[in-house]
């Protein structure tokens, strides 16, 4: 076996480990039922590291695949690899061992905190990517079912256009959808080489109302604005959706919907109370 092979083994063994140390807990990962894999599973990685399924099973088979500086600081930041662990990943992959300032991707355990204690205020986090990779418990009670579904179906756009209950929940859907395609237009010109981005687009062209929208080449800033939410049991709720960065450089927000009426206040109560239920 070649040193090359060698390395490429190492690494494989070396991310199972990282791996199976994580929880889901401590990825802000819901988990319902027993789970037959020491901590994170394999998908769950991929998506928060924001890469694909295959191309990261691939790398704990110890397949010959090249790997980016950019996707190893993603892994390393899901992984919550501390300095000595990210400059060991970066060496079993060929790389030079990165600056200690480089910026991560990991949830902070302390906006962790935060989702429970805004409480009932619905808040999640998602990425640029519109992947949702952390929720309180209101905020699931508010959009129903995330906890159930594929893990590389928990995206806002993916839902925006192909979940029937989300497209009846969300009032004025179609400023909605073109506010969403608009921002992915616009982080495609960061991240247009990224295979989980080319993927998302390619996946998205399946829906015909994306491809109109997508099609019209238009590019969006982030907002804050008011939105409103048809749910099948409360009603309508009227809430003003704020968006807060989790560092200067981090693409991860931390999103929260605030009522604006007493009406509504007194909803997304009802709909903390019988959260779990």
């Amino acid at each position: 076996m070649t040193d090359h092979q060698l390395r490429r083994r190492e690494l494989a063994a070396f991310l199972r480990s990282r791996r199976e140390r994580l929880s889901p807990e401590q990825a802000g990962i819901a988990v319902t039922g027993r789970r037959r894999t020491p901590g994170l599973r394999r998908e769950e990685v991929a998506q928060l590291a924001g890469v694909g399924v295959t191309w990261y099973t691939w790398l704990e088979q110890a397949r010959d695949i090249n790997v980016s500086e950019q996707v190893l600081a993603a892994i390393a930041g899901t992984l919550r690899l501390d300095s000595s662990e990210r400059g060991h990943l970066y060496t079993l992959a060929g790389h030079p061992e990165p600056a200690p300032d480089r910026d991560s991707k990991a949830i902070p355990s302390a906006v962790l905190v935060m989702l429970t204690q805004l409480e009932p205020i619905p808040a999640a986090i998602i990425n640029a990517r519109f992947d949702l990779l952390a929720y309180n418990h209101t905020y699931e009670r508010m959009v129903g079912g995330i906890e159930h579904l594929p893990f590389d179906e928990r995206n806002w756009l993916y839902l925006v256009f192909m979940s029937p209950r989300w497209r009846d929940a969300v009032l004025d859907w179609e400023d909605s959808a073109a506010r969403l395609v608009g921002r992915l237009r616009a982080g495609m010109a960061v991240h247009g080489g990224e295979p989980s981005w080319k993927g998302l687009v390619k996946r998205m062209r399946q829906n015909p109302d994306f491809v109109r929208l997508w099609e019209q080449h238009d590019v969006r800033a982030p907002e804050n604005f008011t939105k409103r939410y048809q749910h099948p049991e409360v009603g309508l709720l009227t809430l003003d959706y704020t968006q807060l960065w989790l560092g200067e450089r981090s693409e991860l927000k931390l999103t929260t919907y605030t009522p604006v009426d007493g009406d509504t206040w007194a909803k997304v109560r009802l709909l903390q109370e019988t959260a779990g239920r």
